[in-house]
């Protein structure tokens, strides 16, 4: 069966299943590549899920992950991944945020969330209401930023190093070690101007006999 094939079988199950959704939890539901996305409003996510658990046999909650749109008005989207295994059927739920509004825990619901949110805490600085840790999970103490938001910079804005003289790691101010350079990227043989004689010999290249 070709992946076209198994993509159009999927579809088949979950159209049907995301309209009983909506028809049951009035959120919004969209079929596409295979996969069924719910798009629910972020005060209700605990009672959505509570449902999605109970009703319609999603019993595992597989990821808790963010998505940054930083043009929006709430530019952040929550995305809960669920699994039936009962079904065999997947969906995605999304909410949105900002960087204030906190979003309901739902570790009462899915216990696995909690080390979930505080990755999302961490890399986007989503704040989940409920939360019994919401510390860091992955960045260092003391890390200023979120490094998956968009207008975070690729360098960072510390470096972190160990000093020798104080026999301690201390953390520093990003300092590039040379000057943005330019590159032509033009073959060596082709397009460059270069003055003659550029290389021993050239000068030869003119003199006849």
């Amino acid at each position: 069966m070709t992946s076209l094939a198994v993509q159009a079988q999927h579809e088949a199950v979950l159209t049907p299943l995301g309209a009983e959704v909506v028809g049951a939890l009035g959120v919004e539901a969209q079929v596409a590549f295979g996969e069924l996305t719910l798009v629910a409003p972020r005060e209700r996510i605990v009672e959505v899920l509570t449902a999605l658990r109970d009703r319609f046999q999603f019993q595992q909650l597989l990821d808790v992950c963010g998505a940054d749109y930083p043009d929006r008005q709430e530019r952040f989207e929550v995305v809960y991944h669920l699994l039936s295994l009962t079904k065999n059927a997947r969906v995605r739920v999304k909410v949105t945020t900002d960087e204030v509004q906190p979003v309901p825990t739902v570790i009462e619901v899915y216990p696995s969330a909690g080390w979930f949110e505080r990755e999302a805490y961490d890399m986007y600085g989503m704040v989940f209401e409920g939360h019994p840790d919401m510390r860091r999970l992955l960045t260092d103490y003391g890390f200023e930023g979120h490094p998956l938001r968009k207008d975070f910079p690729m360098t960072g804005y510390v470096e972190v190093r160990y000093d020798e003289e104080q026999k301690r790691v201390v953390y520093e101010p990003v300092k590039l070690t040379q000057e943005f350079r330019t590159f032509d990227f033009l073959s060596p043989w082709e397009g460059a101007e270069y003055p003659a004689p550029v290389l021993p010999g050239d000068e030869k290249a003119g003199v006849k006999g």
